[in-house]
């Protein structure tokens, strides 16, 4: 769909969007203020189908089938749209804050499903399905981490409720089934792995697909595992093996082909491109709904940053909520507006129910914790690139006429070593940093640095960070629940059946008072300074320019606060050390930080940058961030 068509479709009214044929309106008895009412009050139709994916990937010589489990609405004749969720977790794993698994009765049919989706939207007039992706729990295939098998086996299930593809009431054998009781219009959702899958079906443009919620999820599998040539030290093969529970032995083959087309020194290879969502964006003719945490060093930030960049170049209807959390799903950190904001949007996409929440701001963020700020459109698309220089005497906005830093490659140090000194000498990084800014600098977006760099051995890594110097409290995402406490209390969304509880823990806010906070990082591998697809040996001595991402960000610097680049080699804390790690040398006249900028260079100048007499950063002991409590190699 052209841009054109995409913009004609956001602002259609509801009847047109039956014409068109999109979800249809609900019935006028199940609406009231704007909202699908639970008037569906029976005991939810509960089964499970088996639908053909088209693929081997176990190389039996069967097609592959994978377990569809639903729950739907009972003793109507009104045709339902559907709220999927495809996962790998939903017996390896567990899903949401209390790790929940899907539970069965004594016949092995679908009885608890995790999160609350079902509990609330079945009585609303949804139908809830389950999908355990290719390989895991009660699926045939294998896992293949993001690749054809993943994004088919969920793209089955949509193809499926479309009329497009065969289910049956069996794993093996069996009688087809039809899906009668569905418009076939589809909701995905997910957070995580599951929200990734959302983001890859999405992109394969596939027909009824309305809307997707993606979660914390991935956009590029690379850079899930990988960073501008270098390695964070884990493999997608690991991952697999896990979802499926120690490896399906008849899946050897696919996992070889994980192992081989992954390998340990960063270069991007088809099994990588294969995995990435982002060029074929513009096949998304679903509405997106994403979230992100700001603090998620799991699922780090860039992979927010680049697939709505892509979205926008598209145009395609999008909200977004970013929140100072980590890896945390929005029913834990912003419940009851969740909630609420999520049923207006299933709603709207699903149902067709005119609600307005498409004329409603369109990002929410979170600016310190539990204090939003709506913006009609996320600023970050507004932005403007702005270019900052390091210098002898700070970070500036005009380039060094000359001069030189370098430092030596200490594997054994991370970031947080490097930042929590500013005002001392540091043999292992290099730092600039602006004077007390006069007035509030935003940057929204993701930006990069550029250096020239001359390496002293024939390896050489980099790491490079965005350092906001101040007091300020923040969610405490460097801990254990990553910004968020588990309490005794519950709250109850939707209807409890029994073996199906509706009700959750409640959650509160924790919060951390610092003195800095890392904004943005980035990671690159200096031998790909050509070609992130092949790697070339370094002369020592000899120089090189190369230019990498940040992650994304939506950061306030206040005013009063200074901020730094830190430029070093192996930051341990998240990327594997070169063969033979030495000094690196930067030619600071070719080396800069762009940076998205809200207002661009004239903000800069108005926050003072390069106006002021530069002073190092101070930090107090007691308020340097703690290191990050949380595994960050997990999905």
């Amino acid at each position: 769909m052209d841009t054109v068509g995409r913009i004609r479709w956001w602002a259609l009214p509801c009847a047109a969007l039956v014409l068109a044929g999109a979800a249809p309106v609900a019935a006028a008895e199940q609406v009231r203020d704007g909202r699908s009412q639970p008037v569906f009050a029976a005991e939810p139709a509960r089964e499970t189908v088996w639908v053909e994916t088209g693929l081997d990937g176990d190389g039996d010589g069967v097609i592959d089938r994978v377990a569809a489990d639903i729950a739907r609405p009972a003793g109507t004749d009104q045709p339902v749209p559907v709220i999927m969720d495809a996962s790998p977790y939903y017996s390896c794993c567990g899903r949401g804050n209390e790790n929940e698994f899907k539970t069965y009765d004594d016949q092995g049919r679908p009885l608890g499903f995790p999160l609350f989706y079902d509990n609330y939207f079945v009585p609303r007039g949804y139908a809830t399905v389950l999908v355990d992706l290719a390989g895991t729990n009660r699926s045939e295939g294998c896992v293949d981490v993001g690749g054809p098998s993943d994004i088919t086996s969920a793209k089955a299930v949509i193809d499926w409720l479309n009329g497009r593809a065969t289910g049956f009431d069996a794993a093996t054998g069996g009688t087809p089934v039809g899906a009668g009781w569905s418009t076939g219009d589809v909701g995905m959702i997910g957070k995580s792995y599951d929200g990734t899958i959302a983001n890859g079906v999405a992109a394969t443009g596939v027909e009824g697909l309305r809307t997707i919620v993606p979660i914390g999820a991935i956009s590029s599998w690379y850079d899930y595992y990988r960073s501008d040539g270098v390695s964070f030290g884990f493999d997608p093969v690991g991952l697999a093996q896990n979802v499926e529970e120690g490896g399906r032995p008849d899946c050897r083959q696919v996992k070889q082909e994980l192992v081989a087309g992954a390998p340990a020194n960063g270069d991007v290879t088809p099994l990588w491109t294969e995995r990435d969502y982002v060029p074929t964006a513009d096949r998304v003719t679903a509405s997106v709904f994403a979230v992100h945490g700001l603090g998620d060093l799991n699922v780090k930030t860039v992979q927010f940053g680049q697939w709505w960049d892509a979205l926008a170049a598209e145009d395609v209807p999008r909200k977004l909520w970013l929140s100072q959390t980590g890896h945390v799903d929005p029913f834990d950190f912003r419940r009851a507006e969740w909630v609420d904001t999520l049923h207006r949007w299933f709603d709207r996409w699903l149902l067709g129910i005119d609600n307005g929440i498409t004329e409603e701001p369109a990002a929410s963020i979170e600016r310190a914790p539990d204090t939003w700020a709506d913006e009609p459109g996320w600023s970050g698309e507004q932005a403007q690139a702005t270019t900052l220089h390091p210098r002898e005497d700070g970070l500036g906005t005009e380039p060094a006429p000359g001069g030189t830093a370098s430092f030596t490659d200490d594997p054994s140090l991370d970031e947080y070593d490097w930042a929590a000194r500013p005002d001392q000498q540091s043999p292992a990084r290099t730092l600039f940093s602006t004077a007390p800014l006069s007035g509030d600098l935003r940057l929204a977006g993701t930006g990069s640095v550029t250096v020239t760099a001359v390496p002293s051995t024939p390896t050489a890594h980099l790491s490079a960070m965005l350092v906001d110097y101040g007091p300020a409290t923040t969610r405490d995402y460097l801990g254990q629940g990553e910004g968020i406490r588990t309490l005794q209390t519950e709250s109850c969304w939707g209807e409890s059946r029994p073996g199906d509880d509706a009700c959750y823990k409640d959650t509160e806010a924790t919060t951390a008072d610092v003195d800095f906070e890392i904004i943005a990082r980035g990671w690159a591998d200096l031998a790909n300074h050509e070609s992130l697809s092949a790697e070339r040996p370094l002369e020592p001595g000899k120089p090189y320019a190369m230019t990498f991402r940040l992650a994304a960000t939506d950061h306030v610097v206040p005013a009063g606060h200074q901020l730094a680049l830190i430029i070093g080699g192996t930051d341990s804390a998240f990327i594997v050390a070169p063969r033979q790690p030495g000094q690196i040398g930067l030619d600071l006249a070719q080396t800069s930080v762009t940076l998205p900028v809200v207002g661009g260079l004239p903000a800069v100048t108005s926050a003072g940058v390069g106006a002021a007499e530069n002073k190092p950063p101070q930090v107090r002991p007691d308020r340097v961030p703690a290191r990050p409590e949380v595994q960050l190699n997990r999905d």
